[in-house]
């Protein structure tokens, strides 16, 4: 960090509500996680073809892979807002003025996961829109 970049400081309760907004998307995006491995289980069932194969591969290594992610990102998450508690308790007469680091890595985080869960719902529905 350069000398001119300044960390922004928040309060408490923009990062307790933030916490729950990322956990509220993150937990919608792990909810679809089975439902495309259903629609997957369909297309096995369907067919023998090796490229249909290969490419149910590819997707059934992506709901892992980002599953994997999600639960890191929910437990990173978690244990922030664990530790702002911790805090809070510990401080309870002071807490509604302290400024705290805006957790702008977590926020990247969450915002990037989006983004590849929306590609990986597009590239995945023209799979199946293919296959199905």
């Amino acid at each position: 960090m350069s000398g001119s970049e300044k960390i922004e400081k928040v309060h408490i309760d923009d990062l307790h509500f933030e916490h729950k907004r990322w956990l509220s998307e993150l937990k919608f995006y792990k909810d679809e996680l089975p439902i495309f491995q259903n629609r997957l289980e369909e297309i096995a069932s369907r067919y023998t073809n090796k490229d249909v194969l290969k490419e149910m591969d590819h997707y059934q290594n992506q709901l892992y892979i980002q599953g994997n992610a999600m639960d890191e990102l929910i437990h990173e998450i978690n244990a922030h807002e664990k530790h702002l508690a911790q805090y809070a308790e510990e401080h309870p007469i002071a807490i509604d003025h302290v400024l705290f680091n805006d957790h702008a890595p977590f926020r990247d985080r969450v915002e990037t996961n989006g983004k590849i869960m929306s590609e990986l719902r597009k590239d995945f529905q023209a799979y199946l829109a293919k296959w199905m």
